[in-house]
């Protein structure tokens, strides 16, 4: 069995494939995987032996800058990742018998598979995306009184005209020269009627939450047991454990001074700090002895030996944390950031903070709660339920499915 996983998006939408592809591997699958080019997502993959496939650009050229990514900006580069997916993916799809997307909007994905007759899966690692009946679209949860199911509807089908006004033109050009008929709802057709859910269900339930028959496997983990470099480890071992503070790959959605607040908030609280750079370059304010600075590094094995980790509220980052039964404070600045901020606070794991721009009383309010013994304890008894296997009962599932499309052989 062969088998394409691709995505385009952040560290945090390509780990997750890499968790797969090794589930994958161990039931003798052979796979690959088409992500952007950044070289720390080649370095990802070669870690675990998997093959990168270049699909678009840089993702770096797109969010790293002084200002976030405009509305003309996601015009320009939805079309062009169109294009690469259907350049890349026809190509790395040849011989396989599945393709399976994820990621920002996988649109053109869906289409490759349908022209090679393979089996296509949209997998997502969050259900706030998914077309609901309990939240807008884009909304952040709880902040609002529920809207009327009506209005629910409309907003539902503005959302899918928003994606069909980004992506609907390119795709069905490029559709029609591959001979297939146009879509009408871009966002419909490449989600199909049974996504995957890669989340793990007590962090992210999604019974009730959406029309669409998805199956929730649990987060796709890549299990890491790299060891720290010497100085990590001399530093955690110097003192009690530090507050960690990382915004992985938020460059330009980055709150102005965060490296500043934070580390003045974690003094006050008598706290060393641990500075994760990430791509908004975080540094350190002063040459004090009590804040260390770290890049690329074993998430899983550091965060049980922090006393709480502040971060912007990725899956991924968000689910580590929770595994390692730590505290956590959540930043929230984009997309479905604001969700799992609140789903931290409401299983008590952790603080969310209102709003993407922390002050020092506000940052401080908030690690204070997290500091609790009733929130450690609460953070070790969730640790627990989070499941840890995933990425097996994804990799099951998809052998499974293509192994009952496959024709039966005769002797």
């Amino acid at each position: 069995m062969r088998v394409l996983l691709t995505t385009w998006g952040s560290r945090g939408d390509v780990e997750p494939l890499a968790g797969l592809a090794v589930g994958l591997r161990e039931l003798g699958a052979q796979v690959r995987v088409c992500a952007p080019p950044d070289e720390e997502f080649a370095a990802l993959l070669a870690r675990v032996g998997v093959p990168l496939v270049p699909l678009g650009p840089l993702v770096r050229s797109v969010v790293v800058g002084t200002k976030p990514p405009t509305a003309k900006d996601a015009f320009r580069l939805a079309p062009e990742l169109v294009a690469a997916r259907f350049e890349a993916l026809t190509a790395a799809a040849k011989g396989c018998d599945a393709l399976l997307a994820t990621g920002l909007m996988p649109a053109g994905a869906r289409d490759v598979a349908e022209k090679l007759g393979i089996r296509y899966v949209f997998a997502c690692f969050q259900i706030f995306g998914l077309p609901s009946r309990h939240f807008r679209p884009g909304a952040r949860p709880g902040k609002q009184s529920p809207p009327e199911e009506t209005d629910l509807k409309v907003l539902w089908e503005q959302d899918a005209q928003r994606v069909n006004a980004l992506y609907g033109q390119a795709l069905n050009s490029h559709r029609a020269a591959i001979g297939l008929p146009p879509v009408d709802s871009v966002r419909d057709y490449v989600f199909t009627d049974q996504p995957w859910l890669a989340a793990d269900a007590t962090l992210c339930p999604s019974q009730g939450m959406t029309d669409l028959d998805v199956v929730q496997t649990g987060a796709w983990i890549l299990p890491d047991d790299r060891p720290f470099p010497q100085e990590l480890e001399a530093f955690l071992d110097a003192g009690a454990p530090p507050v960690y503070v990382g915004f992985g790959s938020m460059a330009a959605h980055a709150p102005k001074d965060i490296a500043r607040v934070a580390i003045e908030v974690s003094r006050a609280h008598d706290r060393r700090v641990l500075l994760a750079r990430g791509w908004a370059g975080l540094a350190p304010i002063d040459d004090g002895e009590d804040c260390f600075v770290v890049g690329e590094v074993n998430q899983q094995a550091l965060f049980r030996r922090v006393a709480a980790v502040v971060h912007h509220g990725g899956a991924g980052t968000t689910t580590t944390a929770a595994r390692a039964g730590t505290p956590q404070v959540v930043v929230p600045l984009i997309a479905d950031q604001p969700y799992w901020a609140a789903r931290v606070a409401t299983l008590g794991i952790g603080a969310a903070h209102d709003g993407p721009t922390p002050t020092f009383d506000s940052l401080s309010a908030a690690l204070r709660a997290a500091l609790t013994p009733a929130t450690r304890a609460r953070a070790r008894a969730v640790a627990d339920a989070i499941q840890t296997d995933g990425a097996a009962v994804a990799a099951k599932l998809l052998c499974d499915a293509v192994g009952q499309e496959r024709p039966s052989v005769s002797a």
